[in-house]
């Protein structure tokens, strides 16, 4: 099992830029595959970006890529989405998250297990 902490979120203007973070306890952090997601108000969870157990692929929605980076650190036990080029649609809670499964379906969050409590990015226009 693993607990995740996220940091970074704060209200930005549009065009502005954020760089979350997610803290992972445990030892094993790089076991895990890692994710963002997030959920607007009213709307469902949607995913954001993914990341390998070993930092070698990253995977992210079309609506983002080429805006926002994944990354981690597993010395750190820290996963990290920054996000350029912030628009006001971007506004919701983004979520950390961790699984084990072995899967194409990176996108998919029922098959992440762990969950952090959400950090609000809202961006202003």
């Amino acid at each position: 099992q693993v607990q995740l902490v996220e940091s970074g979120g704060g209200l930005v203007q549009a065009g502005g830029s954020l760089r979350l973070s997610c803290a992972a306890s445990g030892r094993t952090f790089s076991d895990y595959r890692m994710a963002w997601f997030r959920q607007a108000l009213g709307k469902e969870r949607e995913f954001v970006a993914a990341i390998s157990r070993n930092s070698g692929r990253t995977y992210y929605a079309d609506s983002v890529k080429g805006r926002f980076t994944i990354s981690r650190d597993n010395a750190k036990n820290t996963v990290y989405l920054q996000m350029n080029s912030l628009k006001p649609e971007y506004t919701a809670v983004y979520y950390c998250a961790a699984s084990t499964y072995n899967t194409v379906d990176y996108y998919n969050g029922d098959l992440y297990g762990y969950w952090g409590q959400g950090t609000q990015v809202t961006v202003s226009s």
